[in-house]
């Protein structure tokens, strides 16, 4: 079958925007970005996106644009991804700051988790840039210290971009549509008893008096599950008490993971806690929120069309920071994310560039 000229021209426009986004990924992977230290990878993305005529801005480590037909009157997407990464752990076989190629696989830190996500919207923010047709706004966003929910990266962003109707959230979820994800919250739990000596009836074991608050969070279920997300997950993760084998231990800490879903607000899981558990709770912090995307929203509607499937995430990313509708999709895998020798398909990319490009064209608010 015979290309009409647009096609060609669409087709020549998107193989040139891959090749771009792998050099780009290439050049991310080849510099070290831990969270906190992504000076060197905001530095390339700025400079990538001033060499193709974007007017970009940088606050810290994070870099960000807007079309260049920018209306004020219509709703702005955001295209949010980020270009930290967790440090390479001890399995690597690779250098793990070396980009290379085999077998169709480029493999690198930070190429999977979150690189190939970041280069693909990128990709389709040039692709859309210029654009005077536009129906919405788009504004890039990539962001720093993701890996550690750090509170400069998104959440110190956000003001810069003003009034934000829906964000996609750059993730490995092979192009699938996560409408959902997990919120976290960290729990210090102190259980107190009363010192004496190990040798007498004397005391109160405050490891004796945590148990039961520990088997509670082992066994408790909330009554209601997510539609998509399921049960609340609860786990003792780090218990410590005692200094001396002959003493007994008048406080025992504890640390609980709780991994919340749309069933239920931080606040009320907080309280259902606080009225089982004997132990002081305090939660580190009530950032992580869980959050979800309604299944008419245009976004997920577009993605559906395409024929994408739903499904609800149980890892924690920046959407947890955005107190907007949001959808989380990109190329790649989520269980290659921080495992050794950590690599993106080539095809994977080239896929993530043409679905997000699809789905912009369809998107109506």
């Amino acid at each position: 079958m015979t290309k009409l000229p647009e096609q060609e021209d669409k087709q020549t426009t998107t193989e040139h925007l891959h090749q771009e986004a792998l050099a780009l990924l290439q050049e991310l992977i080849s510099v070290s970005s831990f969270s906190r230290e992504e000076d060197k990878t905001a530095a390339a993305i700025f400079t990538f996106l001033k060499q193709r005529g974007v007017e970009a801005h940088q606050l810290q480590n994070n870099v960000w644009a807007f079309n260049k037909h920018y209306n004020p009157a219509l709703p702005t997407l955001l295209l949010n991804s980020h270009h930290d990464t967790v440090k390479p752990n001890t399995g690597y076989t690779r250098d793990p700051f070396a980009p290379t190629i085999e077998g169709g696989k480029l493999y690198g830190l930070g190429s999977n988790d979150a690189g190939g996500c970041l280069v693909s919207l990128i990709s389709t923010f040039l692709y859309f840039y210029k654009r005077k047709d536009l129906k919405y706004n788009l504004a890039l966003a990539a962001t720093a210290e993701e890996e550690i929910s750090g509170r400069n990266g998104i959440e110190l962003l956000l003001p810069q971009l003003g009034k934000i109707e829906a964000a996609i959230v750059g993730e490995p979820t092979e192009m699938h549509l996560a409408v959902a994800e997990k919120g976290l919250m960290v729990l210090d739990c102190s259980a107190k008893g009363k010192a004496g000596h190990a040798a007498r009836e004397e005391g109160v074991n405050a490891i004796y008096e945590a148990l039961p608050d520990i088997e509670w969070f082992r066994t408790y279920k909330f009554p209601t599950e997510s539609e998509h997300l399921g049960p609340i997950k609860m786990s003792v993760t780090v218990v410590q008490a005692g200094q001396q084998h002959n003493v007994v231990p008048d406080t025992c800490l504890f640390t609980v993971d709780v991994r919340l879903t749309d069933a239920y607000t931080m606040e009320e899981v907080l309280e259902v806690i606080q009225q089982n558990v004997k132990a002081e709770v305090k939660p580190r912090s009530m950032r992580l929120r869980p959050s979800s995307i309604p299944m008419e929203h245009p976004l997920v509607q577009a993605g559906l069309k395409m024929g994408r499937t739903t499904y609800g995430s149980p890892t924690t990313s920046d959407q947890a920071l955005l107190p907007i509708p949001s959808l989380k999709m990109g190329p790649g895998f989520s269980g290659r994310s921080h495992m050794a020798d950590e690599y993106i398909y080539l095809q994977e990319l080239q896929e993530g560039i043409k679905l997000y490009i699809e789905l912009l064209e369809q998107v109506l608010f």
